[in-house]
């Protein structure tokens, strides 16, 4: 049984609501079948989702053994930068998917691991053991993925606190103005595009707070390779905040609609296209991943260089504006 206590902040929040804000590794909808199930007390007595929690209240919860994995064991390579026995970080190749989910049953990064690791976290869920934060598809980079749950909401309750760092490398479209920026712009589903995420700025609809911090490395003229750290971790937050600032990233097929170079001399302009093109998706790398270990309470860094196909365009573009 885990405790947590209301305070006065939180006061008048639904019980669901409640949880789920301070257990970011449990969904809302998880800890609501959790309430009706019983896991969960008010001040010793059984309750509601919708149960208005007061300051003082005493929050007792608890999570069942969990049932089988949906996900099974594949041996699928594996690129891995550190292991012990409460984590393992690995850096994910641009294609692959973080945990099975609809339209990807099957190798993703999670069935993998199931297949290297004797165990992973199930804290947040049956369909994505031990993942403590995603890379889209088409992203390469670090992932910290936990192997037991204690593991699990350390790393989870780090990544709230804004205290674990994460920094991606991103090839964008044209020269920005600023050498640094903060975009802070809170995102929410796209209203008319339902696969899209969008800067949402009307207070009618429904978004979360995403705040991005963005700093020029080089400039290549109609490029720029930047560095992007994360505050908060939205679906695909980089991507969209990048095109909001009118930067898109490089290769995005869903937020700079396959652009391609148009205007150069005529070779330039041909090979930076087929490069791009072998990029495959987005120009987007999780370079730089930072925490405290939950056990131990060092902090650890990780760096991982960016993907061939990635660092082949850059370079081509370093030759071609020098």
């Amino acid at each position: 049984m885990v405790k947590l206590t209301v305070t006065p902040e939180d006061e008048g929040r639904r019980l669901d609501t409640f949880l789920a804000a301070h257990v970011p590794a449990i969904s809302r909808s998880a800890f609501q079948r959790l309430i009706e199930d019983g896991c969960v007390t008010v001040n010793g007595s059984a309750s509601r989702p919708a149960h208005k929690v007061k300051a003082g209240e005493a929050i007792w919860y608890s999570v069942p053994a969990p049932k089988p994995a949906r996900a099974l064991p594949e041996e699928l390579p594996l690129d891995i930068v550190y292991e012990d026995d409460d984590l393992v970080v690995v850096s994910k190749p641009k294609g692959m998917v973080a945990h099975p989910a609809p339209g990807a049953p099957a190798g993703t990064l999670v069935n993998a691991l199931l297949a290297h690791c004797k165990g992973l976290a199930v804290v947040g869920g049956v369909e994505r053991p031990g993942i403590v934060h995603r890379l889209d598809k088409d992203t390469s980079g670090l992932m910290v993925v936990a192997k037991n749950d204690s593991a699990c909401l350390s790393l989870q309750k780090q990544i709230q606190a804004r205290t674990a760092v994460r920094k991606y490398l991103a090839l964008v479209w044209g020269d920005p103005r600023f050498e640094k920026a903060v975009v802070d712009a809170p995102i929410g589903r796209h209203p008319v595009d339902r696969k899209k995420m969008a800067v949402i700025e009307s207070p009618a609809r429904r978004s979360r707070v995403a705040v991005t911090e963005l700093r020029v490395l080089e400039r290549f003229g109609l490029f720029t390779l930047m560095e992007a750290m994360l505050q908060t971790g939205r679906t695909h937050q980089v991507r969209v905040h990048c095109a909001y600032a009118r930067h898109p990233v490089v290769g995005d097929p869903v937020y700079s609609g396959n652009r391609r170079l148009q205007s150069g001399a005529k070779e330039f302009v041909r090979e930076v296209n087929r490069l791009i093109d072998e990029l495959r998706g987005q120009a987007l790398h999780a370079y730089y991943l930072s925490f405290e270990h939950p056990r131990t309470h060092e902090r650890l860094e990780f760096t991982a260089p960016m993907p061939e196909t990635m660092e082949a365009l850059v370079n081509y573009l370093r030759s071609g504006c020098g």
